[in-house]
């Protein structure tokens, strides 16, 4: 193997959605590096919401069904405050559900499409280095499992290799290039547990005493979340005081938080980024390689799969039809959908967290914001059209 049209870098959400794109749609070959193993990849638990614009794609290119029949899919979201829950008709006010579907489950499947297809994803194997991104072929210089290094040409590069890509630099080097930053005060405390669920629904619940998250992975494993300080470790939170402040964040007098086994605890830091342009010559950045987003709007997977949903028929379109107007206008396209997600996300987590040491005035604002939203049609019929996505971009090629 010396040469590929599309070289991937990293099996993620966005490596492996554009790489199923390219050969489903397209008939495209191309080759994902991915420095962990199989193994790693399909069993590091992440929390994942699918948008109706990601689950219909799952659908529409043949790796939804496990998705229809094992996701929670819902038609609604609750969300509290000091007690008092309304529903978010998700499925009434837009006509779209949401799926609750970790991440690793959704990578798991595009991992196994892509194997019965015959398609090469290369584990344990690390990028060193990518030239020739300005020239006519890029040149990218890897090391296998077994220490060889090696090289390969492609036509066009993409990094969707995380939020710590080393390839972002080659970008935001260029003039003009931003990468703007945001960093919250506050952060969640995540637990995996072995219990019935809570109720079948997500609550997102704000009280005085910080924000919290109920959430599911199986009848029988939920995933909950609780608002704390970016600094906390998870020595600091005994199960004790878990389920202490869970009951007062979210426990009323007809609901009550179910109880089990904790067995996984994590700090998660809120972080917002976005780089501009996603693009140099023939590479391109996708996923969180180019942008994060707080988890609060569940925005980042789907973001991955609408940057690719726009990559995928620019690169099929110039090396098809050697034509790179889709290609050129990638950034321009990608970008405003990217801010979009961070307003919501910002705006969800702002209103729904306490700031810490945040005076009357702030809160009380805060809260009339969220009182605002969820007593109006209106307000709930924005927050429902934002939270189940807008529709993938689709394109001609």
């Amino acid at each position: 193997m010396s040469h590929t049209p599309v070289a991937i870098i990293g099996a993620g959400p966005a490596g492996l959605t554009l790489a199923h794109l390219l050969h489903h749609n397209y008939g495209i070959e191309s080759v994902v590096f991915e420095s962990r193993s199989r193994q790693d990849v399909e069993e590091t638990v992440r929390a994942g919401v699918l948008e109706q614009g990601t689950m219909n794609l799952m659908r529409e290119t043949g790796v939804g069904e496990r998705m229809d029949r094992e996701a929670d899919i819902d038609d609604a979201i609750d969300i509290a405050l000091d007690g008092q829950r309304t529903r978010i008709d998700l499925a009434g006010l837009t006509g779209h559900p949401m799926a609750v579907y970790p991440q690793h489950e959704y990578l798991k499947d595009f991992i196994a499409a892509r194997l019965a297809a015959g398609q090469t994803i290369l584990f344990n194997t690390t990028v060193d280095d990518v030239t020739g991104y300005d020239d006519d072929r890029v040149t990218v210089t890897y090391a296998t499992e077994g220490g060889e290094q090696q090289t390969l040409t492609a036509d066009y590069v993409m990094a969707g290799d995380g939020s710590a890509s080393p390839r972002r630099k080659l970008i935001t080097e260029l003039p003009g290039a931003v990468r703007s930053k945001h960093e919250y005060p506050y952060a969640w405390f995540g637990i995996l547990v072995n219990a019935p669920q809570t109720q079948k629904e997500l609550i997102y619940a704000n009280s005085p005493h910080g924000f919290a998250l109920i959430s599911t992975r199986t009848p029988s494993v939920q995933r909950y979340y609780l608002q704390c300080d970016p600094d906390d470790t998870v020595d600091m939170w005994s199960d004790e005081r878990i389920w202490e402040e869970l009951h007062k964040r979210v426990s009323t007098d007809d609901l009550r938080v179910s109880e089990g086994e904790i067995f996984d605890k994590a700090v998660l830091r809120f972080r917002s980024a976005v780089t501009d342009p996603m693009q140099r010559g023939r590479l391109f950045l996708a996923g969180d390689a180019a942008h994060t987003v707080p988890p609060t709007g569940a925005k980042g997977l789907n973001l991955a799969v609408a940057d690719v949903s726009v990559l995928a028929p620019g690169l099929a379109r110039a090396l098809k039809k050697n034509n790179t107007d889709l290609l050129d206008a990638y950034s321009s396209l990608a970008v405003p959908r990217v801010w979009k997600a961070q307003h919501f996300s910002y705006w969800m987590s702002s209103m729904l967290h306490t700031v810490p040491d945040g005076d009357h005035f702030q809160t009380q604002r805060s809260h009339a914001e969220l009182r605002s939203v969820l007593s109006t049609e209106a307000g709930r019929t924005y927050l429902a059209q934002q939270y189940v996505g807008l529709d993938l971009p689709k394109f001609e090629v």
